[in-house]
């Protein structure tokens, strides 16, 4: 391969600590490759960081695939220098902490600006003082901006005064496994983490935007269980606060290839959020065919589009209509359940694709 002509991808953050991104930055190549046979993209990568969830070696399988060893960690200084004088045709750096004077174009996906909306999501001053700065840097250092949604893409324009037309917009899609699943399996991940057969369904962590606190205190007038997936962080309240817990099930680290049966098996899935840059556990869980029922602000109603019912974030007497009518309403259910499925295909890795390397030969146009 001819470095010139190469795209490469910063996939040092296909690591344990960025789970999202690292979703995101591995599907992203693997779907390059395969939509793109006639391009050359090279991966950047870092051995030394800790990757328990993706095969980055199986990614040389294909033969506009390059894999090259960089031992720079993320959060380093080092990256400033080390990666500054690429050879490469451009740069595409999947998180806002990256190279910023590079000697060639540059690309930056900003998945939200949550902490600018949520400070208390940081867990102090200097961390709040940081994310603004870096984020900012990579914004305007950048030769084009890709955000996951038109939420974030308002958002940059608003609060970063990114010009409009520097940001393209490329949806995310959920993993192919992600899919309706069989009863055995159902059964089986109910079995293992102790959960009951109907069930309200939450997947998150509990930071102040998940807006939790109005999901738990809506769910105590139904006799039904709600259950929340995903790490507890006490540095945002404590579980021993919360009234009434033997209506919660709470399942905390949960195993990859147990969401799709923990999303099919739900009677509902409720995403509460205040913000999202894009909701991937909602789509996740429509293709899984849940019913759905999301939040009708930020970037939520561009993922589910008329396939679920929105409500107002900060109604608790909306939500609760909402979820009564889900729980009561057979008919409902079972079309909310074949309106998910339609919708999450219109979303795939492969649309992601095509529409992120529409602005890699932009660039390469452009330069």
């Amino acid at each position: 391969m001819k470095p010139e002509t190469c795209s490469a991808i910063d996939g040092r953050y296909i690591q344990d600590h960025f789970p999202g991104i690292g979703r995101y930055t591995y599907n992203l190549i693997d779907a390059l490759a395969r939509v793109a046979p006639d391009d050359s993209f090279v991966v950047l990568h870092n051995p030394a960081l800790r990757n328990t969830r993706y095969d980055i070696a199986a990614l040389a399988r294909y033969s506009n695939i390059e894999l090259r060893r960089v031992d720079v960690p993320t959060f380093s200084w080092r990256e400033q220098y080390a990666l500054r004088n690429t050879q490469y045709a451009l740069l595409h750096s999947p998180y806002y902490v990256k190279p910023y004077f590079l000697s060639v174009p540059s690309i930056v996906t900003i998945f939200d600006l949550i902490p600018l909306h949520f400070p208390d999501d940081l867990p102090n001053a200097q961390a709040r003082f940081f994310f603004r700065w870096a984020v900012w840097l990579a914004a305007m250092t950048a030769t084009r901006v890709i955000a996951p949604s038109l939420a974030t893409r308002d958002d940059l324009v608003a609060h970063l005064r990114v010009p409009h037309e520097k940001i393209a917009v490329t949806p995310l899609a959920a993993d192919a496994r992600f899919a309706p699943q069989p009863t055995s399996e159902i059964t089986r991940v109910r079995e293992k983490y102790a959960l009951p057969e109907r069930c309200i369904l939450s997947v998150g962590i509990n930071k102040p935007h998940k807006n939790l606190a109005t999901l738990i205190k809506v769910c105590e007038q139904f006799e039904i269980q709600l259950v929340i997936a995903g790490a507890w962080d006490a540095r945002y309240g404590a579980k021993s606060q919360i009234p009434n817990q033997s209506q919660i099930r709470f399942v905390h680290n949960i195993a990859d290839a147990d969401l799709p049966a923990l999303y099919a098996g739900a009677t509902v899935f409720v995403m509460q959020s205040l913000y999202e840059g894009f909701g991937l556990p909602l789509l996740e869980a429509m293709a899984c065919g849940a019913p759905v029922i999301a939040s009708n602000i930020s970037s939520l109603p561009e993922v589910v589009g008329d396939a679920g019912i929105l409500f107002d974030p900060c109604n608790a007497d909306e939500l609760a209509s909402a979820i009564a009518r889900v729980l009561s309403d057979d008919t409902l259910r079972d079309a909310l359940h074949a309106e998910s499925l339609t919708r999450a295909a219109q979303f795939s890795w492969e649309r992601t694709a095509r529409e992120t390397l529409a602005v890699y030969r932009s660039l390469k146009t452009e330069h």
